[in-house]
């Protein structure tokens, strides 16, 4: 048992009842004397919990007049640091470019703390645990508190909006509903009232900001899923097709682990091969995790998916030309 899975005993034990012997507490926690002379005196001195001895009763209490206390780490075992530590990780992969360098900062410091005093070794784990963004892109800090202050008072925004295939701009008035963070990327689900239906922006696409003094309009989850989830990744449609991919029999258990879509349908054929059927409703991120596999991947339907890959294929082959 680790020093912080005792801690979290000692301050449970004396949480639940109001007196606690000494002889009790050994019992439950099976040390020493001197071990739990020690986990007390850190509790009291290292943490400030209000911890009083009965010197009469022998028993151990909680001062109860004193303001509820923080004991950093003592809820955690040693499965719960390893998460902790991951979040931390996770933390310092999410403030790219600062967007949430205020907040993040501040928690980060936070669980840090919290894991000086649940581990001795917090800082060996943390260098052993990494997170890796690939592909995040940049975008305005000032933009991405706005949207996210809308967001939660409920407010309307008015945007500039730059689209990713043709860098044409568009002005813009949209009603946040929620944000998402996709492929180290952020996502913000809206009714565009442009457009008067839901759309998904690109956060780094979003070029101005102002938030509006109107009421955001409320748009059901179950509709925003509808329209926005139905198909495969963040591009998203009403219309959905289903396309059939199959791996080779190289590819095929990495493939059969990998979870691409919620609806997704797969199989092993006789030859070793996997078969992936999954839907979707605009194909450009599906085109580029198709691509990705190069010669182990084939798509068989639909055609037009099909043809599009291959033009895709031929196209890249013809830029290296004879070789």
């Amino acid at each position: 048992m680790t020093k912080s899975e005792r801690f979290g005993m000692i301050e449970r034990m004396l949480l639940s009842r109001r007196r606690v012997s000494f002889a009790e507490m050994r019992q439950r926690l099976d040390v020493s004397r001197a071990t739990l002379h020690r986990d007390l005196r850190d509790l009291r001195e290292r943490m400030r919990v209000p911890i009083v001895c009965d010197r009469d009763t022998g028993t151990y209490r909680i001062d109860s007049r004193v303001e509820r206390y923080e004991l950093p780490g003592a809820w955690f075992s040693a499965g719960e640091i390893h998460a902790l530590l991951s979040m931390q990780q996770l933390l310092v992969a999410l403030d790219t470019g600062g967007l949430l360098a205020e907040h993040v900062g501040p928690l980060r410091q936070r669980l840090l703390g919290m894991l000086e005093c649940a581990s001795d070794s917090a800082g060996d784990i943390a260098r052993r645990v990494r997170i890796l963004s690939a592909a995040a892109r940049t975008y305005a800090p000032q933009h991405f508190q706005r949207i996210a202050a809308a967001l939660m008072e409920r407010r309307r925004l008015r945007i500039e909006y730059a689209a990713r295939g043709t860098g044409a701009v568009s002005q813009r008035e949209i009603s946040p509903q929620r944000l998402t963070h996709y492929r180290d990327n952020w996502y913000l689900d809206a009714w565009c009232h442009l457009r008067d239906e839901p759309r998904r922006f690109a956060v780094d696409a979003i070029k101005n900001v102002k938030t509006i003094d109107a009421a955001a309009r409320e748009i059901p989850e179950a509709d925003l899923d509808a329209t926005l989830g139905a198909g495969y990744g963040i591009f998203a449609g009403i219309q959905v097709q289903w396309a059939t991919l199959v791996f080779t029999p190289e590819r095929a258990r990495w493939v059969a682990a990998e979870n691409w879509h919620p609806g997704q349908q797969g199989r092993f054929l006789d030859d070793g091969s996997y078969q992936l059927r999954l839907p979707y409703s605009k194909d450009p991120e599906l085109i580029m995790d198709i691509l990705k596999y190069g010669p182990a991947c084939e798509v068989v339907a639909p055609t037009g998916l099909r043809e599009k890959v291959a033009g895709l294929l031929k196209a890249a082959l013809g830029r290296y030309g004879d070789e």
